[in-house]
């Protein structure tokens, strides 16, 4: 338990820092006048943790866990320092991937000594109080970051970048925690360090995350594109040529690809990351957007989400404990989630009452819930003890790539798409009787907050309206309710194709999970299980060196 609160720290900054990011970009983008270039806050963000993700498996499995475990914290309290400054959405970008650099430990190191302690079998009856920990910040984290995102200044400073500042005392403290109680057993093996493998795999990783990110912009088959595609391609098959000349030395031994469980439990964490992701971000932009709420509100919105997430995770968690049975879990969630979001691409339009949205993100919380944490236990429980923090690193690694894919990709269909979903809307808006009245009321036209609308009637294909909607959002509420109208509508639009495409996704994710093997939950430890495994070795060599000896004496 002393050994858990350090983690929980850890950990709550780490999760904290996924949900209080979330309600408040909007504001964060419309204030430094780049609301379509967002995705690249979170995808910098994200590429980076992706990439430290198995650098911390590997080397924590080396050296041990605690000296890479305080300096994924240090590096992402620096990088939430830098974040307060930033003056533009590029700058913020480049400080978010600093960030990202710690953020790729925290998580998955924390798991990872989680495994080294815990049984298995027995895991679960913890996950009450690391899902504790996630329920806090995911509760909390949508509430303080809109909050925040609400104040013009706090102190003198802009309210949103107390978003990243208030990562700093919570980061104090999870450095102090951890330097004192996080004491775990280690023994040190030496191993080369597969540098070549982290630089293959980021020269592999990151020409593909940006054609999906600007693909659409650039065009798909356009010079820098298909530059992206060979760069990506190259480095995808250096990097696995790399692993297979390093062995057990490399960043994610190949080997482990020989387990079916481990490779089918990855494709399905690159999955389960792009829908979740896919959800997550759409859900605060239509309640920002569309329906208007403030960042405080939109986090109070999204509390059925949180909600249903919690509560299936800890009956997940118990039941888990009790009969030592998992695979059904991750059947039924992702079931659930295809639901929730097939739910939101038909039922969920721009004028539909907020509880009957609520109810479609309590289930994809419980869906998400559901799938989760059973991925990571899958994983741990099927590799050799010696492979834990690698095998949590792969598992936290494969679901951020999927996650990384998934941002850039439904972003980059929403804005792609917005401005001719808008555009349309108003062409069959204007056609209206209230429509008209409203255009001829001087008293109405006249309003400051509705010259940009006024602005493209007259000018059709000026800046105003559609295009500048993609810079900063925030007119639309200024707006009469008629002229406001189709700028919802186009949003809410888009955002169906968004979804309709992670509903595809993790459809293709519960077929994968039928198929996966139920490995029965290991009763012992990974620390347990290491000493096992290192006394029979010993008790190996002890019998040879008899048997030797026997041999020469005869």
């Amino acid at each position: 338990m002393t050994i858990l609160s350090g983690l929980m720290i850890g950990m709550f900054l780490a999760a904290l820092d996924q949900t209080i990011v979330s309600t408040a970009i909007r504001t964060i983008a419309d204030d430094l006048h780049g609301l379509s270039q967002q995705a690249w806050t979170t995808t910098a963000y994200l590429i980076t943790s992706t990439i430290a993700t198995p650098l911390y498996g590997k080397l924590s499995d080396m050296h041990g866990r605690k000296p890479y475990f305080l300096a994924a914290i240090s590096i992402f309290v620096t990088g939430s320092i830098a974040c307060t400054f930033a003056t533009s959405m590029i700058e913020l970008a480049a400080f978010r991937a600093f960030q990202g650099l710690g953020a790729g430990g925290l998580m998955s190191l924390a798991l990872a000594i989680i495994g080294d302690i815990v049984p298995p079998r027995e895991r679960a009856r913890y996950q009450g109080y690391i899902l504790a920990v996630f329920a806090t910040s995911s509760v909390l984290g949508p509430l303080v970051g809109g909050f925040l995102a609400g104040q013009s200044t706090i102190l003198g400073i802009a309210g949103w970048r107390w978003v990243f500042l208030v990562n700093v005392p919570i980061g104090m403290v999870a450095l102090v925690v951890v330097a004192k109680v996080l004491n775990v057993p280690h023994t040190r093996r030496s191993h080369r360090i597969d540098w070549w493998g982290a630089v293959t795999i980021a020269l592999g990783v990151v020409p593909l995350l940006l054609v999906a990110e600007q693909g659409q912009s650039w065009g798909w088959l356009s010079g820098r594109s298909v530059a992206c595609y060979v760069i990506g391609v190259a480095g995808v098959v250096a990097w696995i040529l790399v692993e297979r000349r390093m062995g057990d030395a490399a960043l994610i031994p190949m080997r482990l690809f020989g387990n079916k469980v481990f490779s089918q439990t990855s494709v399905l964490s690159v999955l389960v990351g792009m829908g979740m992701f896919g959800g997550m971000l759409m859900i605060p932009q239509y309640l920002q957007i569309v329906k208007g709420a403030s960042p405080t509100k939109s986090g109070l919105l999204m509390l059925p989400l949180m909600l249903g997430m919690m509560s299936a995770s800890i009956a997940t968690g118990q039941l888990t404990s009790r009969t030592g049975r998992y695979k059904i879990f991750p059947v039924i969630g992702t079931a659930l989630l295809v639901v929730a979001m097939l739910l939101f691409h038909f039922e969920v339009q721009w004028n539909t009452p907020l509880l009957e949205t609520m109810v479609f993100m309590l289930l994809f919380g419980i869906g998400l819930g559901l799938t989760m944490q059973t991925l990571t236990l899958s994983v741990q429980n099927a590799v050799p003890a010696k492979d834990m923090g690698v095998a949590t690193a792969s598992s936290t690694f494969f679901r951020q790539l999927g996650a990384t894919a998934g941002t850039a990709i439904f972003l980059s269909v929403l804005f792609s798409t917005v401005g001719g979903k808008i555009n349309n809307a108003f062409t069959a808006a204007a056609k209206t009787p209230q429509f008209q009245q409203a255009l001829n009321n001087p008293a109405i036209a006249g309003k400051a907050g509705n010259q940009p609308v006024v602005q493209m009637i007259q000018h059709p294909g000026s800046s105003s309206g559609s295009a500048s909607v993609l810079s900063d959002s925030s007119f639309i509420q200024k707006l009469d309710a008629v002229f406001a109208a189709p700028f919802k509508q186009g949003f809410a639009d888009s955002m169906h194709l968004v979804f309709l495409l992670g509903a595809g996704v993790m459809a293709l994710a519960f077929v994968l999970v039928l198929f996966i093997k139920e490995v029965p939950l290991r009763s012992v430890s990974g620390i347990q299980a290491q000493a096992q495994a290192q006394a029979q070795a010993a008790a190996a060599a002890v019998e040879k060196a008899a048997a030797t000896r026997e041999a020469d004496a005869s």
